[in-house]
């Protein structure tokens, strides 16, 4: 039986167990009071389920992706944020804390990403697993973040292999029966993780050497910069209430100019006003949109993790390159916020 039938078990045993005397003692009726108990958390007296599967709650849709493909259809995966959230300062809703309490596991980043996630799963009676563990985490170099982890480890294909195995483990924990499913579709899709992460070296390695900038709104890219050989330079370092100062947006211009960076680029979840700054004092072109802490809605650019990378990559190639691809990519990648 797999844990999460044990856990609504034990919810009901509580209940039950916390009843009056007349309760003790009522035979058939404590019967159909586990029997109401079991069925409410999707099963009946006789072990079937309605919903058939474990629940898998990430924090967000990228996560969610990833574990969809190690699950596979052996457990249900959902994400707490919507396409387009901006993860960092997101505010839990009341319905979010519902659905958490009854999912059967919950997954995060770490790293400080989900500054949220500690108050968050306080109090709740539900296992959770930090996928980044294990990752060589990168320090943020400036800003009042410095010497913090980067949160965004998942932008190198080959940091999500590891995602992927702690993934591996803990749905094996949860779901003993099904261990062998997802250690297969885990290594199935690590290989398409180190095929992905090959394309996006190929694809940036033409680049030459004073072009090797990637100029971006966040700090979101230094795991992807590391794995492509490009310097990372950003207008601020983790998204937060206040961004973007008059200084910090000067120093950007000042990169550029000095430079001769020829494009940059802003992230789909925050508005690229300030980057539009840049180009206007600059002369560089507006590279497009780039994604990191969301996907796109399943007919948008990146429906997928693997389509985000990709769609990252040939938009950096394109732009810094110069070729003319760059308006076609900037339409396809959507409105801003």
């Amino acid at each position: 039986m797999p844990n999460f039938l044990f856990r609504c078990a034990k919810v009901a045993a509580r209940t039950l167990a916390g009843g009056s005397a007349a309760f003790r003692g009522a035979g058939a009726a404590v019967v159909v009071l586990l029997t109401l108990s079991l069925t409410a958390c999707g099963g009946d007296a006789s072990g079937n389920s309605d919903s058939d599967k474990p629940v898998v709650l990430t924090t967000f849709t990228v996560l969610a992706d990833v574990a969809r493909n190690v699950a596979g259809d052996k457990l249900t995966v959902e994400s707490i944020t919507k396409a387009g959230a901006e993860i960092h300062g997101y505010e839990p809703t009341p319905g979010d804390i519902r659905k958490a309490a009854k999912a059967d596991l919950i997954l995060d980043n770490g790293l400080n990403l989900e500054a949220w996630f500690g108050q968050f799963v306080e109090g709740l009676d539900v296992p959770h697993a930090v996928v980044s563990d294990g990752v060589e985490v990168m320090p943020i170099g400036e800003d009042s973040y410095q010497g913090k982890p980067n949160p965004h480890a998942w932008m190198s294909p080959v940091n999500v292999q590891i995602y992927v195995d702690n993934m591996v483990k803990a749905f094996s924990e949860l779901d003993p029966e099904n261990a062998a499913a997802f250690k297969a579709n885990g290594d199935a899709y690590k290989a398409e993780l180190q095929a992905v992460q090959n394309e996006m070296k190929a694809s940036l390695a033409g680049l030459p050497e004073n072009q090797r900038a990637l100029v971006t709104c966040e700090g979101a890219f230094s795991y992807l910069a590391r794995d492509a050989g490009l310097k990372e330079v950003y207008i601020w370092a983790v998204n937060a209430e206040q961004q973007a100062t008059p200084q910090q947006i000067t120093r950007a211009i000042e990169y550029v100019k000095a430079n001769q960076v020829p494009a940059v680029f802003c992230e789909s979840t925050v508005s690229d006003a300030p980057m539009q700054q840049v180009v206007g004092a600059t002369g560089a072109k507006f590279g497009g949109t780039l994604y990191v802490d969301s996907l796109s809605e399943a007919d948008g650019p990146v429906p997928t993790y693997l389509d985000l990378i990709r769609h990252d990559a040939d938009l950096i190639t394109k732009a810094l390159a110069g070729t003319s691809a760059v308006a076609s990519a900037n339409a396809s990648a959507g409105s801003k916020p």
